[in-house]
């Protein structure tokens, strides 16, 4: 997977996801293929938050029929990925043993979340 659009699908919106959101948990559908190291740089990258954990469940497609025509829903993932609501600016030390403090600015929620559908 080379692209962030690419591995994040859509916003998974239950009410469990809705209640959770407010404890800085949000759910995504992603490519079934996507690992957790991908899924936390595509939703850091697309929505300029901190990842901190991502959990993942693979979902089986169900088997499906209309009259006498059968069918299978497609396999999908869903991952869970829980951001950081707090963001504090990261210091770390040069090679001349500077203590430099990065400015990244994050932010604390997804706003969009309940806005794409």
């Amino acid at each position: 997977m080379k692209y962030a659009e690419d591995i994040i699908i859509r916003p998974y919106i239950t009410e469990k996801s809705n209640l959770m959101a407010a404890e800085g948990k949000y759910t995504f559908i992603v490519h079934p293929n996507a690992n957790k190291t991908e899924i936390k740089k595509a939703v850091e990258k697309l929505f300029n938050v901190k990842v901190l954990k991502v959990n993942t469940v693979n979902y089986k497609g169900k088997n499906k029929r209309l009259g006498v025509h059968e069918g299978k829903r497609p396999d999908w993932k869903k991952a869970i990925v829980k951001i950081d609501t707090d963001p504090k600016p990261e210091t770390y030390l040069t090679k001349e043993g500077k203590l430099v403090t990065s400015n990244k600015k994050y932010k604390n929620s997804i706003e969009e979340f309940g806005a794409i559908q």
